[in-house]
């Protein structure tokens, strides 16, 4: 692994890119934020789970993506790789991070609108139009490790469902599953009965959990078939990278 580039701000933190074949890579204070492979797509990580729930639609399912926290721009290239939805909006706080994603993961597009606010406060002023897919990956780091940066308590889960348009799906990244498992959208019930069901994506290697929570209900039989049929995605199949787990987080099974 090769450091392609290291800066530190005035804060004293430390940012780096690296490269691991022919992926890059960004660490911030030793946490490891973002992973892109130009050439694949899909790399076996935690962000492949922030892409995937786009099947559960059909592929004009998914035209607005905000994604908040870009981080070095990841998941908004797995994106555009895939589906290049009409418009993705990424909403970042770190002005590092941005530089990182526009010089580095190469993120800018015709069709990506990247944002310097605070994701908190940009939410409660932002009054345009829904979205259909929301997706939550907030985090910084506290004494070395990866923590969410704001808590998915009530008023912001509450906050992010009322972007979604109908049949959206909200999408939120956990450092642990018992941290999504305590999570409004799952322990309280007034925020959960705004969602008819909640799915639990985890990959190996990662502690990472992924809450999918969705206005409809999914039909995880079309999910799978259109996996399957995505000839992009056959690499990946065959040397076992797609190996995800899903269940139920509401304690039912009622997916058409």
């Amino acid at each position: 692994m090769a450091v392609l580039w290291c800066y530190r701000d005035q804060g004293d933190n430390r940012y780096e890119v690296r490269t691991a074949g022919r992926s890059l890579r960004l660490y911030t204070n030793g946490v490891f934020h973002s992973q892109y492979n130009p050439k694949r797509p899909l790399s076996g990580g935690i962000w492949d789970l922030l892409v995937l729930p786009a099947f559960l639609n059909p592929p004009t399912g998914h035209e607005r993506v905000l994604v908040l926290g870009v981080g070095g721009g990841a998941a908004i290239r797995q994106w555009n790789d895939l589906f290049r939805p009409a418009l993705i909006v990424g909403v970042e706080l770190n002005p590092v991070h941005l530089h990182v994603a526009r010089t580095f993961f190469e993120v800018e597009a015709p069709n990506v609108t990247l944002l310097e606010a605070d994701a908190y406060q940009w939410l409660q002023t932002y009054r345009g139009p829904g979205f259909d897919v929301v997706i939550d990956d907030l985090f910084g780091d506290q004494d070395g490790a990866p923590a969410r940066a704001v808590p998915a308590d009530a008023p912001w889960c509450l906050a992010l469902r009322r972007l979604l348009n109908p049949g959206g799906r909200l999408v939120m990244n956990f450092d642990r599953e018992a941290e999504l498992k305590r999570s409004a959208p799952v322990a309280n019930p007034m925020v959960r009965r705004h969602f008819a069901a909640g799915l639990n994506l985890s990959i190996q290697h990662y502690s990472n959990h992924i809450g999918v929570f969705c206005r409809d209900q999914p039909d995880l039989g079309a999910f799978e078939q259109r996996l399957e049929a995505l000839p992009e995605l056959e690499q990946y199949r065959r040397i076992g990278q797609l190996g995800f787990s899903l269940e139920s987080l509401f304690g039912r099974n009622t997916f058409g």
